[in-house]
């Protein structure tokens, strides 16, 4: 990470579930200044409602700016933009969608800019998001449209990293959304972004299987015989150290992800449900893409929001993450640049200080 603060975006999620909470929480940390420069991309007036709510507690002081372009170092700064005319803890209303929505798309717009070197965003209702130019299923369906790329849900912690191959369907959709190529290149995603944005070399990645007792034989179902076995053969063939494919029960009731860099779940729930359970504060990245986001790893909490019981510490790990996987994501580019440049650069300078000699330098003999 270079000696520049990164700046890392955060935008405010829902205005009436515990976003705005955990926002105040992460920052109130003085300390959270000097890992990075935040900037809140939110409303000024919900931001202040939650601050009332939060009694006691510490609290950050707000550096109001327009753009990312202008923020502080040693300061949190606030964009302010998806106002809020009435605050309804605990309520899912179209207002406060759209105030989600339109803080995400600010962020977005100085994330493209390069104003931003990462963001994170608090959590949305995904139903109430929804209108006529927003038709996203969830976050990382939308950066994948505005990042034009193919992004692979991981979440992640110390001890866990989970890939899901289907992200936000319905169940009843899963099996005919599941193909053989899609594997493989989420295998080629999550290899990718193991060894370049977590610093792992030679990372192993386990591949769940789709059905009970990884389809017993075709007993069960083919989708392991069919799809996903191939799928790992193809990868394996290709230099990823995958391996599977595992049924999800006993991969992790006896312990054997500890054994794996990545695993590769076929589902939304068979990957969130192990990864919550022992992994209770961990983060939703967002991997593949030009850009990196992440989040904390649950959702808008709308029946304890206002009421100071949300837990900052999924979104402290968020912005952690974040700033972590950008400094890997660049000490690997500068690791793995070309060097022929360098020394053709380094020769050329040396031949023109040879041209530029004096005439009577004695030659070497």
């Amino acid at each position: 990470m270079s000696e520049q603060k990164l700046k890392i975006g955060i935008a405010q999620g829902d205005p009436n579930g515990i976003g705005w909470e955990i926002i105040l929480k992460a920052l109130a940390d003085t300390r959270m200044t000097e890992l990075c420069t935040p900037v809140v991309y939110g409303s000024p007036q919900a931001a202040e409602y939650y601050r009332r709510s939060l009694a006691d507690a510490e609290e950050p002081t707000f550096n109001p700016i327009v753009s990312a372009h202008e923020a502080r170092r040693g300061k949190v700064n606030l964009a302010a933009c998806g106002e809020m005319e009435r605050i309804e803890p605990g309520k899912a209303t179209p207002e406060a969608g759209r105030a989600a929505v339109e803080a995400l798309r600010c962020a977005m717009q100085d994330l493209k800019a390069g104003h931003l070197d990462a963001l994170v965003t608090a959590p949305f209702d995904k139903e109430t998001v929804q209108s006529d130019d927003f038709r996203y299923t969830g976050h990382t369906e939308y950066l994948g449209a505005e990042l034009e790329g193919e992004p692979l849900m991981i979440m992640c912690s110390d001890i866990l990293r989970i890939g899901l191959v289907t992200k936000h369907i319905p169940v009843a959709e899963i099996s005919r959304n599941i193909t053989r190529e899609k594997i493989v290149r989420d295998l080629e995603t999550m290899q990718r972004t193991l060894i370049e944005d977590f610093g792992i070399v030679a990372p192993r990645i386990a591949v769940m299987a789709l059905n009970p007792h990884a389809g017993d034989g075709g007993l069960l179902g083919h989708e392991e015989q069919e799809i996903i076995k191939p799928a790992i053969v193809e990868a394996y063939a290709k230099g990823i150290l995958a391996f599977g494919p595992f049924a999800a029960d006993g991969l992790f009731a006896g312990g054997g992800y500890t054994r794996y860099d990545g695993i590769l779940a076929m589902y939304h729930d068979q990957g969130l449900a192990p990864f919550k359970s022992l992994s209770p504060d961990g983060v939703n990245f967002t991997a593949g893409l030009s850009c990196v986001r992440t989040s904390p790893d649950h959702g808008t909490a709308f029946d304890i929001a206002g009421q100071n019981k949300a837990d900052a510490q999924s979104m402290r790990n968020a912005i952690y993450a974040a700033i972590d996987i950008v400094g890997h994501r660049r000490a690997w580019a500068e690791w793995s640049a070309d060097p022929l440049p360098h020394a053709e650069r380094e020769r050329g300078n040396r031949d023109g200080h040879r041209k530029e000699a004096p005439a009577d330098t004695p030659k070497e003999e």
